[in-house]
């Protein structure tokens, strides 16, 4: 291996350990399940795992999907500009870390989940309980909160985007 590439690769794992836990301030919320945060000097962008949320208009005049917008305002609401906890669990193929955010002690992917403003990725994620996010989306789905209370043309993000890269 190259001296350079031994360099980068130190590099990449000093991040991770860095990035593992900790503290950092979030300083933008993109939509309902992705965040920009800065702490232990590093900027990061962070997909909140297990979670996927109602897609915003990409384009201008392009509308996005129903409660897209909405689940943007609720999680800036929660957690905009403030001091975070985020626990790690690799990055993503777009290279964010994926994250499950705190606040306060609260576990901010599940209030969304709660809220009815995102719904449970259903992959397989090692080391990571999907069940409280289950039974969360459940009693979301049941009480018809947020997004489930368009059930009936309600349409899941994964298949939102893949209606629009068609």
């Amino acid at each position: 291996m190259k001296p350079k590439a031994i360099v980068f690769v130190i590099f990449l794992l000093v991040l991770v350990t860095a990035a593992q836990a900790g503290q950092y301030k979030v300083t933008r919320v993109y939509d309902g399940d992705t965040i920009k945060a800065q702490g232990h000097d590093i900027e990061i962008e962070v997909r909140l795992i297990g979670i996927d949320a109602p897609e915003m208009s990409k384009k201008k005049g392009v509308p996005g999907q129903p409660y897209g917008e909405i689940a943007k305002k609720h999680l800036t609401g929660l957690i905009h500009t403030k001091v975070v906890d985020i626990i790690s669990y690799g990055f993503d193929q777009h290279n964010r870390l994926l994250g499950v955010v705190y606040f306060e002690g609260r576990n901010i992917n599940l209030e969304m989940v709660k809220a009815g403003l995102a719904e449970v990725c259903r992959h397989k994620i090692r080391k990571f309980d999907l069940m409280p996010y289950l039974q969360s989306e459940q009693v979301a789905r049941t009480t018809q909160r947020g997004m489930w209370s368009i059930s009936n043309i309600y349409i899941s993000p994964r298949v939102w985007r893949k209606g629009k890269e068609e």
